[in-house]
């Protein structure tokens, strides 16, 4: 049985009430949310701290025995992702995969820290996800794929068995991605691509079957 656990959010807006909306459903309760912005809070009831200042403001008020869990609901594919999530257990705080209970892992299955699997998506034998990746809503990621730290796997996507993807890959809604690609660091997958091929790091690929239309700088 789960046990209710205080938790923090980096981020306030749509991905925040998303993850927010879960952490309720199981029991937990978000105390504080952070953003480097001065926006509103995604969670109705819950102060928002703007930045690192408002982040060591917060920190100075709370009981140092208390456990915290901390979340990052930064959906855009960024290093930044995986900076909060380091900053989190850098100030001791526990960040725990996050599953949906409407979600399916399998057991032999290995999700790294920070990440979220969401609702109706499955994560197959054998896969490996890597910190702070984002299966959203719908995605599937089959047998004995490798994914990296801090990708982003949009909602409906599907990879095949034994796909590797690099770290910081965004794969757009609805994209396909056949067996045994290989996709490099910080490459983008437009929605509803067909990759076919192995896409190249830093690339973005669009279309059916997906092809490059634009190199970006390497993350």
């Amino acid at each position: 049985m789960h046990r209710p656990n205080s938790f923090v959010i980096w981020g306030s807006a749509g991905h925040a009430k998303v993850l927010a909306d879960l952490l309720s459903m199981r029991g937990d309760r978000v105390l504080a949310m952070f953003d480097n912005r001065p926006v509103r809070s995604a969670v109705p009831g819950v102060p928002l701290y703007v930045g690192l200042e408002g982040f060591d403001q917060w920190l100075a008020q709370q009981d140092a025995c208390a456990p915290i869990f901390g979340a990052v609901a930064i959906g855009h594919c960024t290093p930044a992702r995986l900076d909060i999530l380091e900053l989190f257990k850098s100030h001791g705080f526990q960040a725990p995969p996050i599953v949906h209970p409407q979600a399916s892992v399998c057991l032999s299955a290995r999700l790294g820290d920070g990440v979220q699997v969401l609702a109706q998506s499955v994560v197959s034998a054998e896969a490996v996800v890597g910190d702070a990746c984002i299966i959203n809503h719908r995605a599937s990621v089959d047998h004995e794929c490798v994914l990296g730290a801090g990708v982003h796997v949009a909602p409906g996507v599907t990879l095949c068995g034994e796909v590797v993807v690099a770290d910081h890959v965004f794969i757009g809604a609805g994209a396909v991605v056949l067996p045994r690609v290989q996709i490099g660091a910080g490459a983008v997958i437009g929605a509803g691509a067909v990759v076919t091929r192995d896409v190249p790091a830093a690339a973005t690929v669009v279309g059916v079957p997906a092809k490059v239309i634009q190199p970006k700088e390497v993350l």
